[in-house]
């Protein structure tokens, strides 16, 4: 992957935890349905079909999503 794409998807993953956690902040999307967007996007990624390094990095990006549902890290803000 080059820097350019990963900086994209770096990029990418912040705006969608920042627009997860407006979303939860101002009541708008419980956490609960935060928790099974994010399980639905893991399971859009462990289900595609494939060898080689589209399916290594499908892979990854699901266990990177599920390790986010784990760390409840879009789910709420820390305290301030």
């Amino acid at each position: 992957m080059s820097s350019t794409s990963g900086a994209a998807g770096l990029a990418a993953l912040s705006i969608c935890e920042s627009l997860l956690l407006a979303l939860t902040d101002r009541g708008l999307l419980p956490g609960h349905e935060v928790a099974g967007v994010l399980r639905d996007a893991a399971a859009t990624h462990e289900n595609t079909q494939g060898a080689g390094p589209e399916a290594e990095m499908h892979r990854a990006a699901a266990a990177l999503i599920n390790t986010i549902i784990a760390a409840e890290t879009s789910l709420r803000r820390p305290a301030p």
